[in-house]
């Protein structure tokens, strides 16, 4: 057992170990949470102290840089100063040289200015004659070429079409008269007027000899549409009726003189032989009609002098096959010679179109060459000195300069 005097009121008292040694705890307790305490404020303190010397040194610390700033930023300020009226003087220096060397410039591009405009007067005067002289020219030209193309169409449409004003027929007959007198002085030729068969043919061509003997015959029929026309015809359409009229008026030959079915090549080539069809038949544009008659008529004769020949040696007992073979010689070389000159009418007729397309891609040509001439006339009337300086920044500023009021 251990005593205890209570320090408030001084009375002993007792007290185990167990007893003793728990109040040494709560002794030790209390005084260890008051140190603890005591320490924790002691260390607060110190670290407020700490944190207001740090802040009084940080604010020492940034008084110092804010004056060595300030003293850093005075001579930045004169250096760039002094570097300042040192740039000024040089672009003051350069300003002057450059006034005078634009000056010098100016003169320069005014002088040049001046000669342009005079050299532009000159070349407009001289381009408005040379305009002159080439659209003279050129309507020259045009005109000429208009003429010949007028000419190669009149002789196209001579060859291939009736005369304006005419009819087929009479274009015909009026192509026969012609050379009546001295080609066919004992031809007859005239219109069918004889319906007592029922129909009739338009016109009949005969012709004999000294003797009256029958050199040939033939039954022409003239077809002719204007492009006005509704409903268009075919020349098959007429070869029956014809082929019937050649029969009924005992002609040897019949011939269609059409102006129908105009795009049709195999009409347009020359003369088209139908005798597979119809026995001795052909159909012809107009201006195969007097060529055809001198081809038929040709072929008659030598064949009337020949069958004269033939008739005389058979009347004398000789023998005739050679002779028959000569015939048919002759029928073959006159064939061929017949496709031959067919042949170069055709090229005749394709030339005189091709003649024409050419003069007619010319006077196109010479049209195209007068706008180009027109169009560079424009370009010319539109050029000025800005234009021809476009895109110079060097030449745009000069001409900024002059005109700017301060200069």
């Amino acid at each position: 057992m251990n005593e205890v005097k209570c320090p408030s009121c001084s009375k002993v008292f007792s007290i185990d170990e167990a007893g003793f040694a728990d109040i040494l705890k709560q002794v030790r307790n209390h005084e260890f949470e008051q140190e603890l305490n005591d320490r924790l404020k002691l260390a607060q303190k110190e670290k407020e102290d700490a944190i207001q010397l740090a802040k009084e040194r940080t604010k020492s610390d940034l008084r110092t840089e804010f004056v060595k700033l300030q003293k850093d930023l005075s001579e930045l300020k004169a250096a760039k100063d002094t570097e300042t009226t040192r740039l000024q003087a040089k672009v003051d220096a350069a300003e002057t040289e450059k006034k005078l060397a634009l000056a010098e410039a100016l003169r320069g591009l005014e002088k040049e200015r001046d000669g342009l405009a005079s050299k532009l007067e000159s070349k407009d005067t001289e381009r408005q004659l040379i305009e002159t002289s080439l659209k003279t020219e050129y309507e020259i030209k045009i005109k000429s070429k208009d003429e010949e193309i007028a000419l190669y169409k009149d002789m196209k449409a001579k060859l291939s079409t009736k005369m304006i004003g005419e009819t087929l027929e009479l274009h015909c007959e009026t192509e026969f008269n012609k050379l009546r007198a001295t080609a066919f002085p004992r031809a007859y030729f005239e219109k069918d007027n004889d319906a007592s068969s029922g129909t009739k043919g338009d016109y009949i061509y005969r012709e004999e000899d000294d003797a009256d003997n029958e050199i040939v015959s033939i039954m022409f029929e003239m077809k002719n549409e204007g492009d006005e026309t509704a409903t268009k015809k075919r020349n098959e359409d007429f070869l029956a009726k014809l082929d019937a009229d050649r029969n009924k008026k005992d002609c040897e030959y019949a011939v269609l003189v059409t102006l129908l079915e105009s795009d049709n090549e195999l009409y347009n080539t020359g003369i088209v032989d139908v005798s597979h069809r119809y026995s001795k038949m052909y159909v012809i544009r107009p201006q195969f009609f007097i060529p055809m008659i001198t081809l038929l008529r040709n072929a008659a004769l030598n064949s009337m002098k020949y069958k004269s020949q033939l008739a005389a040696m058979r009347t004398q007992n000789i023998d005739i096959t050679d002779f028959e073979e000569n015939i048919d010689k002759f029928k073959q070389g006159f064939s061929t010679n017949y496709e031959r000159a067919g042949r170069k009418f055709d090229q005749a007729i394709d030339g005189i179109d091709k003649t024409i397309k050419q003069l007619e891609k010319t006077k196109a040509a010479l049209l195209s060459s007068e706008r180009n001439l027109r169009l560079a006339n424009d370009k010319a009337q539109d050029l000025t000195i800005k234009k021809l300086t476009r895109g110079n920044s060097t030449m745009k500023a000069k001409f900024d300069d002059l005109k700017s009021p301060s200069k």
